[in-house]
């Protein structure tokens, strides 16, 4: 059982890095254009330039869709880790210790699953992993390439 599911862990890595990276994507759409709620549940935006909840907008917009695609995902998971530690210490636990009480628990997970991208990459269904297996094969001759297979 245990090769098995060890031969499915690139692909269920590939699943987790497009739930976070969506997720994430949802919650910068939500605080830029008003969608899904909004920044203040009534369909609200954040005011341009604002600190920090534009940029934090931006970064869950755009490193969300980078993660999500799986393109640069390391350096876009790190940019967004960043973030969300900074959320986590600097918006929430000023008011309670613990997540539960200050409202952090979101920025706490995301930051971790982000941490965790980092080292793990993008897994399988990436365009990460696409170009890599392009730019390896575009090198070798034609006799040395092997055969696409689904």
């Amino acid at each position: 059982m245990t090769a098995r599911l060890n031969s499915a862990q690139p692909y269920i890595l590939g699943l987790f890095r497009i739930v976070i990276g969506l997720l994430f994507v949802c919650h910068g759409a939500s605080k830029l254009f008003g969608v899904l709620g909004g920044a203040d549940g009534q369909g609200g935006t954040v005011s341009a330039g604002t600190w920090p909840s534009w940029y934090a907008g931006v970064i869950e917009l755009v490193g969300g869709a980078l993660v999500m695609l799986g393109l640069g995902t390391r350096v876009a998971a790190f940019i967004a880790s960043g973030a969300m530690a900074y959320a986590y210490f600097k918006v929430h636990q000023p008011g309670a210790l613990w997540p539960i009480q200050n409202g952090g628990e979101a920025a706490a997970l995301y930051c971790w699953a982000m941490f965790l991208l980092i080292f793990t990459g993008s897994g399988a269904l990436s365009l990460d992993r696409l170009f890599a297996k392009r730019s390896t094969t575009a090198g070798k001759p034609a006799g040395e390439r092997s055969p696409v297979t689904a």
